[in-house]
């Protein structure tokens, strides 16, 4: 077996790494608020705020949406944006910019969207609940870092970049399966539209154009043709990221400038926000009985089993077959207990669940298996990892 040796944390990444965490234990928070809000005597008129409709008009474009459907149409673009530019950064100058750091999360992502998807689907193929085997397949980046950041020493800092990298390359794949399979319908002048849009941003990234408010007004166009095309508007998000041009010098790079500035109000606004909107789960007296159901074992089975067995398998995979390296403080003990925080899927499956699926309880009944499932999965991967690893400090911490 091949190994490299334990990866550097970068300043870069640490950043990175303590905004997630502080935003995953503010997710917590959010979601506890939002539950118990919504089963009290306060919880109609919680639900119904969500849905509450906001007419904007600009210019003569008219748009009435709910609330909830501005939130998760608009705010959520700029989490969408914030991914695209972290793995751009990633891509350019991080762990992923090393082919041989970059095949091990690369395969391992693969592996936790492909098993978890397959076990969904071995329950309900041919049901309406099919669509939704896209749930299973994400994985919350905060929420997963979070827990991994209650570990303090006890883990190695590889791990750190391992589950990091998996996590965004997880929602890039999630953003490929929202553009792809959860377009309903397809209006060709928008999307021809989106594609003259973000070509011209692209000409302008190779004619080295830094001003970010040259990108950012066409972004916002490109957002609204996506809206009207079909195409879910977060993925223009990505579109927009990808166009945004990344130097090494901070100074003179908008990708970095923007991402830097993007995660508070993603961190402490954006995602709180979505957690309070959409997690809003009436739990009746039996509402236990909704996990027997295929669509709800398939996404507990997905994230729980799934998504650990397909990290391990795929890792070994890469590993044995030499097309990937393993870090030298990493052993596949500490890749088990990333596979099963993998499995807290909480912000991007609930955002798939939205897009799957049209009926109020089946949509109801896969936030509760979201819930349940991101809630064991969180603990497992902390006990495993704190049963088999040691208080061993890294020289590579800091």
């Amino acid at each position: 077996m091949l190994f490299i040796p334990a990866m550097k944390i970068s300043p870069i990444f640490t950043e990175f790494f303590e905004s997630e965490k502080t935003g995953g234990l503010i997710l917590i928070g959010c979601t506890g608020l939002s539950l118990f809000l919504s089963n009290s005597g306060f919880g109609e008129p919680y639900l119904s705020f969500w849905h509450r409709h906001l007419d904007l008009s600009f210019l003569n474009i008219h748009l009435d949406y709910s609330l909830i459907h501005w939130i998760n149409d608009g705010l959520m673009t700029l989490f969408f944006l914030l991914v695209g530019l972290e793995i751009e950064r990633e891509i350019y100058d991080g762990e992923l910019a090393e082919w041989r750091n970059a095949l091990l999360p690369i395969f391992a992502a693969i592996g936790g969207m492909i098993v978890p998807a397959l076990l969904h689907l071995s329950l309900n193929i041919g049901r309406s609940s099919q669509s939704g085997l896209g749930i299973p397949m994400a994985t919350d980046i905060a929420f997963a870092l979070g827990v991994l950041s209650l570990l303090g020493k006890r883990i190695p800092s590889s791990l750190k970049i391992f589950l990091a990298a998996l996590a965004i390359i997880d929602d890039l794949g999630a953003v490929v399966i929202i553009a792809l399979f959860y377009t309903r319908t397809l209006s060709l002048f928008h999307f021809g539209l989106v594609i003259i849009i973000f070509s011209f941003l692209i000409l302008l990234n190779r004619l080295k154009v830094n001003r970010q408010i040259v990108y950012l007004i066409p972004g916002l166009v490109m957002w609204y043709a996506m809206l009207k095309s079909g195409i879910h508007p977060t993925t223009g998000g990505i579109a927009l990221a990808f166009a945004i041009p990344f130097h090494k010098d901070k100074r003179l790079c908008p990708s970095f400038r923007l991402q830097h500035f993007l995660h508070t109000p993603v961190s402490f606004l954006v995602l709180p926000v979505f957690a309070l909107a959409n997690t809003g789960v009436v739990l009746g007296s039996n509402w236990y009985l909704s996990l027997t159901g295929n669509n709800s074992a398939g996404i507990l089975l997905g994230l729980i089993l799934g998504k650990p067995l397909g990290i391990i398998l795929f890792s070994l995979l890469a590993v044995k077959t030499g097309l990937a390296r393993l870090p030298d403080d990493l052993a596949f003990r500490h890749l088990i207990g990333a596979g099963f925080l993998a499995g807290i899927g909480f912000t991007m499956s609930i955002f798939i669940t939205n897009l799957a699926f049209t009926d109020p309880d089946l949509i109801t009944h896969s936030k509760i298996a979201i819930l349940l499932a991101s809630t064991i999965a969180g603990p497992l991967g902390y006990i495993w990892l704190y049963a088999t690893s040691k208080t061993t400090p890294s020289p590579s911490d800091g």
